[in-house]
């Protein structure tokens, strides 16, 4: 009994140095990642980044479409026949050819308005681009730290897994000696069964988050990202140093949603601006040579004309301009108030959840040190085996519900960042 005492301590002990995870899918090559790393793929590779930078340069080039001036028209008039020539389109002295050069002037600064608006749109193109890699690079972090700390629980199961694996082994051999009960074989191997589903539970959950991860990363290689993660800093994340008043007043200044709402209001301003320039008309400055059909031979003139705004004064289109001018001011409202709630309820979060990260106990050594005596006192048949299991019970909820925190607290102050729209911790 002694010698089975000290193979059973033996096979326990290791389990009480955390390790980490290494459970890749077979087939799929691992791969070290850093979040620095990860951000650098990130925004070098992203799709949807690559077609909203499309999207501005679509953006830029209406800005000069407008500055472009209106192309001329020339038209050509020469007559089919000459009755006295008997000739068809006689183009000879003869004949006759009317030529018309005609050129559109726009009035009342039309073409800087229209590229003014223009110039708006592409500013909200750029803020779009920018609160989709605000939003895309939450979704990046978040995932990164919601994997690194699930990884971590991975390695809590895999060391649980290998230490019961060689304490069943042990005790089935016991068992086929007649030292001890099936009864105790048949309860540790249904722990050791429990202990596998829960982690294969945990490796379906990282799988999805792997494959989240790559579509950001643009991999197409099916790579197992194992993370690492700095966790001196993560561990001296603070909220001191900021006030939620600052924190909001960033937010209303930095956020890309926000300054799209701004220039959507610049934009509408504008437009209506160039409705306006669309009430006045358009100037015609043309030419006229007519060779021979006019009171003269050769004849020249100059051409002017104008619309007569009598009736279409674009009214309608300066009515609808004005009219969004006040949507896109209300929108903007909306957007303000929406980002400095989004700011108060994200401080909340990481203030409550850091109180309680920092009010936990975060130290396992003591815990380590009595599942030991626990695995002692098991081995000399103080404890039953009920007993026993239930302190490897919440032993191992310990290290998984601290994980979780862990990763809850990280993702609170990412929520933060994401509220304020800049990187305030990192």
């Amino acid at each position: 009994m002694l010698r089975f005492f000290l193979l059973l301590t033996a096979a326990l002990l290791p389990c009480f140095s955390v390790l980490s995870a290494t459970a890749a899918p077979l087939g799929s090559d691992t791969l070290r990642l850093t979040l620095p790393e990860a951000e650098q793929r990130f925004l070098a590779g992203n799709l949807q980044l690559l077609a909203q930078r499309y999207s501005i340069s679509a953006a830029e080039a209406q800005i000069q479409q407008a500055r472009l001036w209106d192309n001329p028209t020339i038209s050509v008039e020469q007559n089919a026949y000459n009755q006295y020539t008997h000739r068809a389109l006689d183009v000879t002295r003869q004949g006759n050819t009317i030529v018309q050069v005609q050129q559109l002037f726009a009035l009342a600064g039309r073409r800087r308005a229209a590229a003014n608006v223009a110039r708006q749109g592409m500013l909200i193109e750029q803020f779009t681009f920018d609160d989709l890699l605000r939003t895309l690079r939450y979704q990046l972090r978040s995932t990164f730290y919601d994997l690194y700390y699930k990884q971590q629980s991975v390695g809590v199961y895999d060391m649980e897994v290998a230490s019961f694996q060689r304490t069943v082994n042990l005790y089935q051999s016991q068992y086929e000696k007649g030292n001890i009960a099936l009864k105790e074989v048949v309860r540790l191997k249904a722990f050791l069964f429990q202990l596998r589903n829960e982690r294969q539970a945990l490796l379906a959950e990282i799988a999805a988050q792997q494959a989240d991860l790559r579509i950001l990363l643009r991999d197409e290689a099916g790579t197992y990202y194992l993370l690492q993660a700095d966790d001196a800093r993560l561990r001296a994340l603070t909220l001191t140093g900021h006030s939620e008043q600052q924190l909001i007043d960033s937010a209303q200044a930095n956020r890309a949603d926000v300054r799209a709402r701004q220039a959507a209001v610049q934009q509408q301003t504008q437009n209506l601006r160039y409705q306006r320039a669309l009430a006045t008309p358009d100037l015609a400055v043309g030419y006229v040579y007519d060779r021979a059909g006019n009171y003269i031979q050769n004849y020249n003139a100059l051409t002017l004309g104008v619309a007569v705004p009598l009736f279409n004064r674009n009214q309608g289109n300066i009515r609808t301009a004005r009219n969004q001018v006040d949507i896109s001011r209300a929108q903007l409202s909306q957007q303000q108030l929406q980002a400095e709630n989004d700011v108060q309820e994200a401080w909340r979060q990481a203030y409550q959840t850091d109180a309680l990260y920092q009010g936990a106990g975060r130290d396992t050594g003591d815990f380590d040190r009595l599942m030991v005596g626990i695995d002692q006192s098991f081995a000399k048949r103080n404890l039953t085996i009920v007993e026993y299991l239930d302190f490897y019970e919440s032993y191992k909820n310990n290290l998984l519900q601290l994980n979780n925190l862990r990763a809850i607290r990280v993702r609170a102050f990412e929520q933060l960042n994401y509220a304020v729209g800049r990187p305030v911790f990192r």
